[in-house]
């Protein structure tokens, strides 16, 4: 069994910065795929960003050229660095699988606000 636990939001200023990470935990050699999602209120979750076992990255449009996705296998994180952060940013973010197949986590709420 997988559990993945999210950290790193908070508060930033439009424009500003946010490094998320994503700690997994159990059968992890099982993971081909890990996504970030995020679920701003009163929308569906939505997938971020994927990131394979071997490295190669895929984005939605809305976030491509200011989010990066990527991973530290020593340390089973996976990690979300967030750029020209924009108000429509601000959402819970989790990860999981893709396609996600894992107990949700509680996620980390990012806001972006002035």
């Amino acid at each position: 069994q997988v559990q993945f636990v999210e950290s790193g939001g908070g508060l930033v200023q439009p424009g500003g910065s946010l490094r998320l990470s994503c700690a997994a935990s159990g059968s992890i050699l099982s993971i081909l795929i890990t996504g970030w999602y995020r679920q701003a209120p009163g929308k569906q979750r939505e997938l971020v960003a994927t990131i394979t076992n071997g490295g190669s990255t895929n984005y939605a449009g809305s976030v491509k050229g200011r989010f990066t996705i990527s991973s530290d296998n020593a340390k089973n994180t996976v990690y979300l660095q967030m750029n020209s952060l924009k108000p429509e940013d601000t959402a819970v973010y989790y990860c999981n699988t893709y396609l996600p197949r894992v107990q949700w986590g509680q996620g980390t709420q990012v806001t972006v606000s002035s």
